[in-house]
């Protein structure tokens, strides 16, 4: 299916975002397309909570900037449990540290069909 639904069906995503419309867009989108959304949260510290707490995310999808706060320590923790992700960010790819920089970088607006195949599909990076 070309918008991603057979990628999202069932899986638990995680969403990371601090504009509160953009956030409710991509949950709406991963929704329809069969997907359990994690969140959304708009923070370092609630995406690391909910990395802590959450039993399950099989992907998740990070803004690079959350007022003023850069999203690495999340990526650096989804990484550590096995968790694919993809930035979702109007940032330019060189503002990712080296360590990260093989993870799927994704310009805003977002393309949820895109998003599912760099998560969910066969050479998904994370």
């Amino acid at each position: 299916m070309p918008d991603g639904t057979e990628l999202f069906n069932g899986r638990h995503v995680l969403v990371v975002e601090d504009e509160y419309f953009i956030a409710e867009d991509i949950r709406r989108a991963f929704e329809e397309r069969g997907a359990q959304v994690v969140g959304p949260v708009g923070n370092v510290d609630d995406a690391l909570a909910m990395i802590e707490t959450c039993p399950r995310i099989d992907g998740a999808v990070l803004d690079i900037n959350l007022r003023e706060v850069m999203v690495f320590p999340v990526a650096d923790a989804l990484r550590a449990r096995g968790v694919p992700f993809v930035f979702a960010t109007g940032y330019e790819e060189n503002a990712v540290p080296s360590r990260l920089r093989d993870a799927v970088h994704c310009e805003k607006p977002i393309d949820p069909a895109r998003l599912a195949k760099a998560l969910f599909g066969p050479a998904a990076v994370g």
